[in-house]
């Protein structure tokens, strides 16, 4: 979806953002925030990191439900969205997502698919046909700590099944003084069908000013 950087709970975003999205493009974009709805809806340019100047045009939106907004955080808090990508950029290319996710005291757990027809990524520009999802569980162990476990699954051409990356993701949070300033430990498997087997440390912190 379109999570801020400032509040992802690992360092590296999902298989999905960084194959179909995570670019930096000039465009015009409109954001609401609501009791019971958000909406971040925009049109751009389909070029990334300003490697042209206008290749073509791109929509993307994005909304989201929140229905047990009305129990002021009693039952929770549960949001249910969707969206859509589609532009041209030497191929036309469409990607569609729906997330959900839920929050209730110190436990958090989210679920996002996304299937995408040619896409317009942070890696490459690709007219194949991909999906992936990833699904997160996280628990508050103190106000300061948090425990992360986040399982993430990608098939960047589904003409070719028999390639699917999989992730098993864990992680520690320490929060500072909350997201202003949080360190970020986490540990990545990544298990592939076509290539060799992985293991990644990675160590992030965040300071905001």
């Amino acid at each position: 979806g379109v999570q801020s950087i400032e509040s992802i709970p690992f360092v590296v975003r999902s298989q999905i953002a960084r194959n179909f999205g995570n670019v930096r493009k000039v465009g015009l974009r409109v954001k609401g925030n609501y009791d019971f709805i958000d909406y971040d809806i925009g049109g751009y340019s389909s070029d990334t990191y300003f490697r042209k100047f206008f290749p073509g045009a791109e929509f993307a939106g994005w909304a989201t439900l929140k229905p047990l907004a009305f129990t002021d955080g009693k039952w929770g808090s549960l949001k249910l969205g969707g969206g859509i990508t589609a532009g041209q950029n030497e191929i036309d290319y469409f990607v569609s997502g729906a997330y959900a996710g839920y929050e209730y005291k110190n436990f958090s757990l989210d679920f996002e698919y996304a299937k995408a027809n040619g896409y317009n990524g942070f890696y490459a520009l690709s007219s194949d046909e991909a999906e992936g999802f990833y699904t997160t569980l996280g628990y508050k162990v103190t106000p300061k700590l948090q425990c992360l476990m986040r399982y993430d699954q990608f098939t960047p051409n589904l003409a070719y099944s028999a390639d699917v990356r999989r992730e098993y993701s864990f992680g520690i949070n320490y929060f500072i003084k909350e997201q202003a300033l949080k360190l970020m430990l986490n540990y990545v498997y990544c298990q592939n069908d076509l290539l060799d087997d992985s293991h990644r440390i990675i160590l992030g912190t965040q300071l905001l000013l």
